[in-house]
């Protein structure tokens, strides 16, 4: 019997500057940015005062009047994501076997929205400490749970196999979707639908950036504050959205027929063990993790034709993604074309992961490797090939996107077209 292998078959994207694979994929390739002063709430009080906001309207995205009150702004992401990717797939879900279909979704922060705007509601702004549950929202326990939205969109679609939450800071994206392949090369399902979702554009995730000045305090041009491996950054840009995906077991997709944009071919994920916030300079375990994901995918490096940096446009995290990328790549690093999309749609924390999937896919699709915008003067110490400004044309096997979350979660994943040596 061949051995199980997971391909992906449908995706749905929400994300800043447009929704839909069409809209993410025209301003990914274009190198426009979709970053801009914040409107979600009043930020004039804080030192960083802009973000990539989704143009998002939950009716016209067909959701009720009362599943746009009583959901959570990330939670409606999540659910749109999911119609889109199943409604791309193609899939039957009807014949389906119900137990055999299951749900990962991926949220650093969850559903900070509607809670942030319950305790606002009962506390009177926060002045009262003993509150009145009254203008408490509706749905506010599920809000608190953190499996909400893996709930909300197994509910939706149908799904009764394995339901899961991952929240592994900013790898999220990238190990919902690698929890997801594993379940299906396993063998304990047959589909899935995992992604990841966040909307953390509210007062206290702000507030919590603020405060370690992480974020970009250059306020007075959002559209090029973002600006990964660039001498001048200043820090990342805040960001939201949603990118969920229809995973099939490769026999079965081929049997129906469907479209496989790639294939999940190779994941493997570590940890630091060491800070909260801070990253070893010589980015080891990161570098460990796209190593095994390299060799649980049957790729030599030199297989890799483009990486998906995590880019999130802090020093630190820039200086140390470059030194993993020579440790896990050696020489090869200074060959393959490398970029971040953060510098286009911010950086919005457990959702990226998924969306720069979305965004590895799309570039697998259309043979074209999405630029690193705003990148103007590179940082010395970050000297490999960033694909700086406008995207460019490649020949196109495999990639590899990797990520890095506060905890010192480290992630990597590799994902190959069909019909290459490794998919």
């Amino acid at each position: 019997m061949s051995a199980r292998r997971a391909v992906i078959t449908g995706l749905g994207v929400v994300a800043p500057g447009g929704i839909g694979a069409g809209a993410f994929w025209s301003l990914l390739s274009e190198g426009r940015t979709a970053t801009r002063p914040i409107s979600l709430f009043d930020a004039s009080g804080f030192r960083s005062r802009i973000a990539a906001e989704c143009d998002f309207d939950a009716g016209a995205e067909g959701l009720t009047a009362d599943e746009a009150r009583t959901m959570d702004r990330a939670e409606q992401f999540a659910a749109v994501c999911a119609a889109q990717a199943l409604a791309d797939s193609g899939l039957d879900v009807g014949a389906v076997r119900p137990h055999r279909f299951g749900v990962s979704v991926g949220s650093a922060v969850g559903a900070t929205t509607a809670l942030e705007e319950a305790y606002t509601g009962v506390s009177r702004q926060g002045r009262d400490w003993v509150v009145d549950s009254a203008p408490g929202t509706p749905g506010l326990r599920s809000h608190l749970v953190p499996s909400g939205f893996a709930a909300q969109v197994a509910r939706r679609s149908g799904a009764q196999g394995p339901v899961t939450t991952v929240s592994t800071g900013c790898t999220s994206g990238l190990d919902a979707v690698g929890h997801a392949a594993a379940l299906i090369e396993e063998g304990t399902a047959d589909v899935m639908l995992a992604g990841a979702t966040d909307a953390p554009i509210t007062p206290i995730t702000v507030a919590c950036f603020d405060s370690i000045k992480a974020t970009t305090p250059e306020n007075d041009d959002p559209g090029h504050a973002s600006r990964p491996f660039d001498r001048d950054r200043k820090g990342f840009v805040l960001g939201e959205g949603a990118a969920m995906f229809v995973l099939e077991e490769y026999h079965s997709a081929v049997r129906r027929g469907a479209h496989v944009y790639g294939e999940v071919s190779g994941f493997a994920t570590r940890c630091n063990a060491y800070h909260m916030t801070g990253l070893r300079p010589d980015g080891r375990e990161l570098a460990e993790a796209a190593r095994v994901a390299l060799g649980r995918a049957r790729a030599d490096a030199t297989g890799i034709g483009y990486v998906n940096a995590h880019g999130s446009g802090t020093r630190q995290n820039d200086r140390h993604e470059t030194a993993a990328l020579k440790l896990a790549l050696g020489a090869h690093a200074y060959d393959v074309p490398v970029s971040s999309i953060k510098s286009m749609i911010g950086h919005s924390l457990g959702a990226i992961g998924s969306l720069e999937i979305a965004a590895c896919l799309l570039a697998l699709e259309h043979q074209v490797v999405p630029p690193t915008a705003n990148l103007r003067t590179a940082d010395p110490e970050c000297d490999l090939d960033y694909v700086p400004v406008h995207a460019r044309e490649a020949r196109l096997e495999r990639v590899l996107t990797v990520g890095s979350g506060f905890g010192g979660f480290q992630s990597a994943m590799v994902l190959s077209k069909p019909g290459s040596a490794a998919a």
